[in-house]
């Protein structure tokens, strides 16, 4: 039965049943109208809009369910779907939207894959222009440098030896800048002495106490799930340094059932709500990437809790 005919069915009963109180009740209407009349005339219509309020309620219900659905719906959060009961225009338009969900989801992710594969391909791109070009000529500057201020006579070698310690910092920052770019012990090391090596960096740049806890034993990933957990601790950490406010950061890799699993906590001071800027909603692409689930906890004047588990490939733990 069609909507149409659901809420025409509806009403009729509505009617048909006030329609047969008033034949065969035994009330009469006055000319003029009694009070007693009227008000019982009041009531029962009373009844029929609340009787039929109730009924299209009840009939519309899976279109409110629908409406609620629609205003919730986030590709990065996949998997909401309505339950498909009973038949009709109803039932076919949930079939059709959660087929909608499904369809969009699979384009989110694959355009997401696009467009971080690409973003990973043109910073290596800049990663090598620096280390190639500008690294190779700040090293020649430095070693041009000092020379000069080995022959030079005071004052100018005291200026020239100001010189070389800056450009030996700013080579230094040119080199820490190539590998938040293109992490070549991730490639090279793996996975643990990837993320040790981030996690050393970051203690000495911002000054906060790191503590970190990597199981040994973990199970092979791919090269992509590596990465995705690579950039979502990096940006774990650059939030709890920018947002957080916090002393301490935790950071663990520990495996589960057929998952391994990154927790990245911090003792920040925590909002109670994660807001879901650039760099969360970041990290959920990265995580739809690898079909890896994303959980981020804030609690106020307790912190956050960012957790990644990437799945195993073929189940293994």
């Amino acid at each position: 039965m069609s909507l149409f005919w659901r809420i025409f069915a509806l009403n009729a009963v509505v009617l048909g049943t006030a329609t047969s109180l008033l034949l065969w009740a035994p009330v009469t209407v006055s000319v003029p109208v009694l009070l007693t009349e009227a008000v019982i005339l009041v009531v029962g219509m009373s009844v029929m809009l609340v009787a039929n309020a109730a009924l299209l309620r009840i009939g519309l219900a899976p279109l409110g369910r629908l409406t609620r659905l629609m205003t919730t719906v986030d590709l990065l959060r996949p998997g909401h779907r309505l339950p498909e009961r009973g038949r009709g225009e109803t039932a076919e338009l949930i079939s059709t939207f959660n087929a909608m969900l499904e369809r969009l989801e699979h384009e989110r992710a694959a355009s997401s894959a696009r467009a971080l594969l690409a973003q990973e391909a043109e910073r290596r791109r800049i990663a090598q222009e620096l280390h190639d070009e500008v690294g190779q000529s700040m090293t020649a500057i430095l070693l041009a440098l000092k020379r000069a201020a080995d022959e030079a006579a005071e004052p100018l070698r005291g200026e020239l030896r100001q010189a070389q310690e800056i450009t030996r910092e700013s080579l230094d920052e040119v080199r820490r800048l190539v590998r938040r770019l293109r992490p070549g012990v991730l490639e090279d090391l793996g996975l643990v002495s990837a993320l040790t090596s981030l996690t050393t960096e970051f203690a000495t740049h911002t000054g906060l106490r790191v503590g970190r806890h990597f199981e040994g034993d973990l199970p092979a990933l791919d090269s992509e799930a590596e990465l995705v957990l690579y950039r979502v601790a990096q940006e774990a950490l650059t939030n709890a340094a920018r947002h957080a406010e916090a002393a301490t950061v935790e950071m663990s890799l520990r495996r589960g059932e057929g998952t391994v699993t990154l927790a990245v906590v911090d003792d920040g001071r925590g909002t109670g709500l994660a807001r879901e800027g650039a760099g969360i909603r970041g990290m959920r692409e990265r995580a739809l990437l690898v079909g890896a689930t994303l959980d981020v906890v804030s609690r106020p004047r307790a912190g956050t809790q960012v957790r990644l588990a990437v799945p195993v490939p073929g189940g293994r733990s």
